[in-house]
């Protein structure tokens, strides 16, 4: 019964970081969001791992052209990969683009942002520290955050890259 309980107590302990992991990244997930409706790209910047996010597209596009037929545009992608990665950074990794993401999220500018309680629930821990949101309570993950010098950045879209569309 004493071990059982200690179980117990670990297991309410361990649940207890993980809630307070979600709760302290929503606070900058919401920033982001701020940003995001506002259009301000140096709050954006604030939030996002750049480098992390161009890295994950090259890889993306890596991996389409590797399916590809060698004669194909998708293998002549592969090739271009890297200087494509670093174009769509820079043309694709902007406050304007990800609002599709957030309006995917069912975040519209004309409705006012969540707070800080209502994104923590839709993060998710993951093993390795960092944390996801998801769309539904026990969904995939489409973003991912990972905490750098006290702030917890967009560092990863595992959502569809045709999401990620430039606005005019």
């Amino acid at each position: 019964m004493r071990k059982l309980l200690t179980l117990i107590g670990v297991a309410l302990i361990l649940s207890g970081c993980a809630t307070a992991h979600r709760l302290t990244a929503a606070n900058d997930v919401h920033a982001l969001l701020v940003a995001i409706r506002d259009n301000d790209r140096e709050s954006f910047d604030a939030h996002v791992d750049r480098k992390a996010l161009e890295r994950e597209i090259e890889e993306r596009l890596i991996a389409q052209g590797r399916g590809a037929k060698p004669s194909s545009l998708g293998a002549l992608g592969a090739i271009l990969a890297p200087s494509l990665a670093q174009f769509a950074g820079d043309a694709l990794i902007q406050p304007k683009v990800f609002r599709s993401v957030a309006e995917y999220y069912g975040y519209k500018s004309s409705q006012p942002l969540p707070n800080t309680i209502a994104i923590a629930g839709a993060l998710k821990a993951l093993p390795d520290g960092r944390v996801c949101a998801t769309q539904k309570k026990n969904g995939p993950c489409m973003l991912v955050f990972t905490q750098e010098a006290g702030t917890w950045k967009l560092s990863g879209f595992e959502g569809d890259i045709s999401m990620l569309k430039i606005k005019l």
